[in-house]
């Protein structure tokens, strides 16, 4: 993050999202069909003294779709759009924007429905993002916020770090790039994160790519002009000082029981092979 104790992203953290969503070097691919592909980076060579017992953890998944139909801004937009957003995901639970903590950063929160037996997801993010002539970069990572503390009936979820590389190829096409290391916490074992992970990846770029797809008629007939991610001075959050949040870690939330994590495994196989 920013120097003197800012958490707000600065140049060098977006140099480096960029800079992992490119490399191939310790990325395993996982999957690769109908212009999608998904890689895990591969766990770094640890000495094994000593860590044997050490918890697994949770890997970085890469997903990549290649995009004919839709600009890069219009993916933009849907990404960032909250009132769209109701519209076309359907595991969200509630989703909205807390306040604003720059002109291209800001704290949000979002929950969502995980299948049965677990319990549903929260998570409270800074998000920030950058633009230039011919890419997007959206980068967020869990924090603690004052007056968002864990809910008793979700389960806190953290956010290392998730975002979006949005390269444009055309008037009307683009390259788009989901990058993520997330814990969802509860008690799921960590392999059965990591192999549902791949599974939903490229189910959730199909639906972002399908929003899109839509995106420009549902945006004519709701507030067509107002695009505050790309016009700061639209925006109605109240500003907040980054200075209030600091880094959710993912150790400091408790683990919180959740029976039948084998068949939650076996749903996601059964998924995987459908």
């Amino acid at each position: 993050m920013s120097q003197g104790g800012n958490i707000l992203p600065d140049d060098k953290v977006f140099a480096d999202f960029r800079k992992q969503c490119w490399a191939m070097d310790n990325w395993h691919s996982k999957y690769d069909k109908n212009g999608m592909e998904v890689w895990v980076e591969t766990p770094s060579v640890t000495s094994s003294h000593g860590s044997k017992n050490k918890p697994q953890k949770v890997h970085k998944i890469k997903c990549r779709m290649t995009i004919a139909d839709v600009s890069a801004e219009t993916m933009f937009d849907v990404l960032h759009d909250s009132q769209y957003r109701k519209k076309w995901d359907p595991t969200m639970l509630e989703s909205f924007d807390i306040a604003r903590l720059s002109a291209n950063a800001d704290v949000g929160y979002y929950s969502w429905v995980c299948p049965k037996p677990l319990k549903n997801r929260d998570v409270v993010t800074l998000r920030s993002w950058q633009v230039n002539d011919v890419e997007y970069i959206i980068v967020n990572y869990s924090v603690k916020h004052p007056k968002y503390p864990p809910h008793k009936d979700l389960v806190r979820a953290v956010s290392v770090l998730t975002g979006y590389l949005i390269v444009s190829t055309g008037p009307n096409s683009c390259l788009f790039t989901y990058l993520s290391q997330a814990d969802p916490k509860g008690s799921l074992p960590k392999w059965v994160v990591n192999k549902a992970s791949q599974v939903l990846a490229p189910k959730v770029l199909r639906c972002v790519h399908k929003a899109g797809q839509n995106y420009q008629e549902w945006k004519a007939q709701n507030s067509p002009n107002r695009k505050p991610w790309l016009h700061p001075e639209q925006s109605d959050l109240p500003m907040m000082d980054a200075s209030e949040l600091s880094i959710q870690r993912a150790d400091s939330l408790e683990n919180v029981d959740e029976s039948s994590s084998k068949d939650v495994s076996e749903t996601t196989e059964a998924d995987d092979s459908s």
